[in-house]
């Protein structure tokens, strides 16, 4: 299938731009403070994380997998498992940000959680898209398959967008006393990796 080969290609380049959501409520801290009320909210943020976090790391790299030498087949019911789970992980991400609360005694703190939700929120429903969209896909019509598929790594460049988005709301909730009391957390200390190195 050598002619979805260069458009394999694009929609991996396209996908690096959003490579694994490290969660930016992680971290380490030596300046450890006593906060019970927000250590209970950290505690409730992070429990869930590190099965989000596997879910979301397994899907990215599916998918840079098979977007570099896949048969439209291979592709097509790889990707939309694929961005199933992505949808699935980044809202149970936003769902369990929002079931906590805004962080007690944080500055700004309901504002700044609320943009991390409905931004999580935002990208969990792009993924859901983006499966609609490969679910549609004539893998049965070569030229028809590579166009379509070059549409999803078009679509996938305003997705990269709205990941960095969250990234950087979740960045803005993470400053101060509220990085102290999740530094403390297993779950988040769990789901720390290296992000791995993007492939265009």
């Amino acid at each position: 299938m050598e002619g979805t080969k260069p458009v394999n290609k694009k929609l991996a380049a396209a996908l690096s731009g959003g490579a694994v959501l490290v969660l930016a409520l992680s971290g380490c801290s030596s300046d450890e403070k006593d906060n019970k009320e927000l250590d209970a909210w950290a505690k409730k943020v992070c429990a869930t994380v590190p099965a989000q976090q596997a879910k979301i790391t397994a899907a990215y790299d599916a998918l840079e997998k098979v977007a570099k030498d896949g048969t439209p087949e291979d592709l097509q019911k790889t990707d939309s498992k694929a961005f199933q789970d992505l949808s699935e992980g980044f809202k149970a991400r936003a769902t369990a940000l929002d079931a906590a609360g805004a962080p007690p005694g944080v500055e700004d703190g309901a504002r700044k959680q609320q943009d991390a939700v409905t931004k999580l929120t935002v990208l969990s429903e792009s993924y859901a898209d983006l499966k609609k969209q490969v679910d549609a896909l004539d893998t049965k019509d070569q030229g028809k398959f590579a166009s379509g598929l070059d549409d999803v790594s078009e679509r996938m460049k305003d997705v990269s967008k709205q990941y960095k988005s969250a990234v950087t709301a979740l960045q803005s909730l993470e400053k101060g006393d509220v990085k102290q009391a999740v530094a403390k957390q297993e779950g988040c200390k769990k789901a720390s990796p290296s992000a791995p190195a993007a492939d265009s």
